[in-house]
């Protein structure tokens, strides 16, 4: 095998194991920490089921759920968005909502921390007290 070809299969193979980390399960979220990071959206919204509104939507229930669904007053580019709340679509929208939802009326930047992210789904999925 010749210098070229060697380090052409060193780097098929090196390519071929990023693609693998790449295409990794979905980091698991820590609740503990993603009650703290959900901590800069309780001004907006609450966890708990039967919660008064707020500015922004009651997110107990929310992973599953299709998004427009609660009873709330949502933007028309909610109402017509045709989006499942799951874990992929959730880590999109706290990355940047607008990307998920364009003309949403939700001002908020985003999580940029995929830790963070994750960490904020699984508290979704069942806060913890």
């Amino acid at each position: 095998m010749g210098k070229f070809t060697g380090a052409f299969v060193v780097a098929g193979l090196a390519a071929s194991a990023l693609a693998g980390v790449a295409v990794a399960a979905p980091a698991k979220g820590d609740p503990v920490l993603g009650k703290k990071v959900f901590m800069r959206c309780v001004a907006c919204h609450a966890v708990q089921p039967n919660a008064p509104m707020k500015m922004g939507p009651n997110l107990a229930g929310v992973v599953g759920r299709k998004a427009g669904a609660a009873n709330f007053k949502y933007s028309a580019a909610m109402k017509k968005a045709n989006v499942k709340w799951d874990e992929a679509t959730l880590d999109k929208w706290l990355l940047k909502p607008s990307a998920v939802v364009p003309g949403t009326s939700m001002a908020f930047a985003g999580v940029p921390n995929a830790e963070e992210r994750a960490a904020v789904i699984a508290y979704l999925k069942k806060p913890v007290p």
